[in-house]
């Protein structure tokens, strides 16, 4: 009998580095099995590589062999998300793998720029970050590289549901 091939998804985020990681993958992973998807989790690849290259290559092997990325874009740190989920949300970008994005938060990206860094429109009403830089200002949840390029979604189910419907309609 042949066996069953589900779309691989893979999951990208800052989870990894929560206390309850490992746990919290699980739950990720349940919740790509309702949808008939095969989680393909970072966590693995920091257990099972060594060193930093190592760690890198198996990610980008994996993401290689994904057929979709689920990616939790919460800002981490402070007001951007993580740098490396951003990385590999650009690199299936660019390898032409649908991805969906979540855990944005509420309100616009210049809102949430303008709370933490004290942004304040200046000259022709330029927003401006208290180091006089300009603060992105287009209305969208994030910076326009990440709002323009992925659906943004309110959760990680959402975003699921999201993904499958762009799988079927491709």
């Amino acid at each position: 009998m042949p066996s069953l091939s589900f779309p691989r998804i893979y999951l990208a985020g800052p989870d990894v580095y929560r206390p309850d990681g490992i746990s919290n993958f699980q739950r990720l992973a349940d919740a790509c099995e309702e949808f008939d998807f095969e989680a393909l989790a970072p966590l693995d690849a920091a257990h099972k590589a060594g060193t930093p290259r190592q760690i890198f290559e198996e990610n980008m092997r994996m993401l290689r062999r994904a057929d979709g990325v689920v990616a939790n874009l919460a800002p981490f740190r402070g007001g951007e998300p993580d740098a490396g989920t951003v990385f590999e949300v650009g690199a299936a970008h660019a390898l032409g793998i649908p991805v969906v994005a979540y855990a944005v938060g509420a309100g616009s990206f210049s809102d949430r720029v303008g709370a933490l860094y004290g942004a304040i429109a200046g000259e022709r009403g330029v927003l401006r970050d208290s180091a006089g830089r300009v603060v992105e200002d287009f209305g969208l949840p994030m910076n326009l590289m990440l709002a323009c390029a992925v659906p943004i979604e309110d959760g990680p189910v959402r975003a699921l549901r999201k993904l499958k419907e762009l799988l079927l309609a491709a």
